[in-house]
């Protein structure tokens, strides 16, 4: 496939950029001692495909896949009541990045890690938002950033995790 002499200069720019301008800032984030069942609650009713994991002060501690979380939850019911999100974690350091970092070099992290999408952290170590593949070809076709949340619907009954409304079909039940 050849290439435009113009489309090169623009992705030029587009990696020169920092991963602030590029990332989703709009993303759910759960607590490390919170429980599977609510990461998966989380992900069906926001319909995003990663869930930031955070400490009590802010601090991010990984990131978890909707393919994790739903290899999780196919466990008996009697065994996900004391499942944690910490569980799900990888034991090493998952790969991150900082906002004011360029996307080329989170694009070259990614590829290295072989991850589709990265915790973005602030100066001060606090989680920023979420940098996924997905943002940077966006960022490449001219799309802007998502910065606030996508419209998922009607609002939940107040009984299960009030303030966030369920995803598309919702019918009740959107945990397995």
């Amino acid at each position: 496939m050849e290439r435009q002499q113009g489309a090169t200069h623009n992705d030029e720019a587009v990696l020169a950029r920092t991963v602030a301008a590029v990332m989703r800032t709009a993303v759910p984030t759960i607590a490390v001692d919170e429980t599977v069942l609510v990461a998966w609650e989380l992900l069906e009713r926001s319909g995003s495909r990663h869930l930031p994991v955070v400490h009590k002060d802010g601090r991010c501690a990984g990131l978890l896949d909707r393919a994790d979380v739903a290899v999780a939850c196919a466990a008996p019911a009697t065994s996900l009541t004391g499942l944690r999100v910490a569980n799900l974690l990888p034991g090493r350091r998952s790969a991150l990045v900082h906002a004011e970092e360029t996307v080329h070099h989170a694009a070259d992290l990614m590829s290295y890690t072989e991850v589709d999408a990265l915790p973005v952290l602030q100066e001060d170590g606090q989680l920023a938002g979420v940098l996924t593949a997905a943002d940077i070809v966006a960022a490449l076709v001219g799309r802007p950033a998502q910065r606030e949340p996508t419209e998922m619907g009607q609002q939940a009954p107040s009984t299960v995790l009030p303030g966030l409304a369920p995803c598309r079909g919702y019918r009740g039940a959107a945990v397995p």
